[in-house]
């Protein structure tokens, strides 16, 4: 289907596959020049253009055909350069500048919740309310450093994406003993294509829920039960907040590493248990300690589950419906009104709309251009969700019984 110049070979790199994944139907040398959407796309995961393009040569796969149809034949072209200019706005508006003391004082107060946690098991000892405090005290440090480590991942603070890299190393290495590299292969297919089935990791659910309003349907009418899905609201609480950091992601991080042989992130990875064990083992025994780990992960992920899923499964989750970059990021997101428990909770997540469309943005900039979005929205006559907290958290329990119901419709009627 496509020609393929001398000279060109296929690869894979983590780092492009934003922009490899919606740019089949373009040469990928010339971005600049893509009359679609794919654009937008490039633009919005890259800071440093002039490194990324010395990355774009030998990267082209292949032009599509001159009779090959186009993807973006039922794209909004009117929406998209109604973006494009309302990004322009955004660096006149210098909001894609970075604050460094705003970031310096979240990572310095993840620092020191760390050492009143430090402080409360050496002055208090290790009895069951000094336990339960620190565990509590260490599990909020790891929530806020979860936030923090998104920002560099989303190269939003430096201008500079090698010192992004770095911090982010620190932050999701050191700091939480988890790997900068299988962080950025989830998390940039999830911006690339959210809430698309078979493309977004994050609605990979290996059958364990059914999803969106077509997913269920399928499944009913295929009679597939992995699990009573009807019931998946209620079964959510056993299996979903409580397990995913302890369980599913703790063993899917370490073993990506081992795998892909990527020492440095294991080194980082390292670092950050050699710590908390030389720290807390004096206290707990090794067992103690490996039980005191998995106790914090277990309420960090509480805490994780609920706010990003807050966001998105809430909302449209389909197959690939090849919209413009605008639209496709608001039928998959949602925002939750602001304040500054909101902001801090949600590691200003709450904006999750404005950071999906500009992810390089430093969070504390988003509520600046969301009153721009909102006109956009009205201009195009596209739903803008916005929530209150509890609301929003409901939601989650809501969209899961309603999915579960269509397909129990599907499996018993069709």
């Amino acid at each position: 289907m496509t020609r393929e110049p001398p000279g060109c070979r296929r690869v894979n790199l983590v780092t492009l596959y934003t922009f490899r994944s919606i740019t089949s139907h373009c040469s990928l040398p010339l971005p600049v020049r893509c009359a679609t959407s794919s654009q937008d796309a490039f633009f919005a995961f890259h800071r440093d253009l002039d490194l990324v393009r010395k990355f774009m040569k030998p990267l082209l796969i292949g032009e599509l055909a001159p009779e090959e149809p186009s993807q973006d034949r039922t794209k909004n072209s009117e929406i998209t350069e109604d973006f494009r200019a309302l990004k322009k706005t955004a660096e006149d508006m210098n909001l894609f500048e970075s604050n460094h003391l705003f970031f310096f004082l979240l990572l310095a107060h993840i620092i020191v919740m760390e050492i009143i946690a430090l402080f409360t098991i050496s002055y208090f000892g290790n009895g069951w309310i000094p336990t339960l405090m620190t565990a509590f005290i260490l599990a909020t440090s790891q929530a806020q450093a979860g936030w923090l480590q998104h920002d560099y991942g989303h190269l939003s603070v430096y201008k500079k994406s090698t010192w992004n890299h770095i911090v982010h190393k620190f932050i999701i290495g050191h700091l939480k003993g988890a790997s900068a590299n299988w962080w950025n292969h989830r998390h940039f297919q999830h911006h690339a294509k959210p809430n698309i089935f078979s493309k977004d990791p994050d609605v990979n659910m290996l059958h364990v829920f059914v999803l969106g309003e077509r997913q269920p349907v399928e499944y009913g009418k295929k009679k597939l039960k992995y699990l009573p899905y009807n019931h998946q609201h209620e079964y959510f609480f056993l299996i979903g907040p409580p397990v995913l950091i302890p369980l599913y992601f703790q063993y899917q991080i370490i073993m990506t590493m081992i795998v892909r042989k990527d020492w440095v992130d294991l080194a980082w990875a390292f670092s950050y248990y050699a710590r908390f064990f030389i720290t807390f083992s004096p206290f707990y025994g090794v067992l103690g300690a490996i039980l005191f780990l998995n106790f914090i992960r277990f309420l960090e992920s509480h805490w994780f589950v609920w706010v990003t899923q807050m966001n998105h499964i809430v909302m449209e989750i389909d197959r690939e419906p090849y919209r413009d970059w605008f639209s496709t990021q608001l039928a998959a997101t949602c925002n939750v009104e602001q304040s500054f428990f909101n902001d801090w909770f949600s590691g200003h997540l709450n904006f999750q709309i404005e950071h999906h469309l500009f992810p390089t943005m430093p969070r504390h900039n988003l509520h600046k251009i969301a009153p721009l979005v909102k006109s956009l929205c009205a201009k195009h006559g596209i739903e803008y969700q916005e929530k209150p907290l509890l609301r929003a958290l409901m939601d989650i329990i809501g969209s899961l019984r309603k999915s579960g119901q269509l397909w129990l419709d599907a499996y018993l009627h069709k």
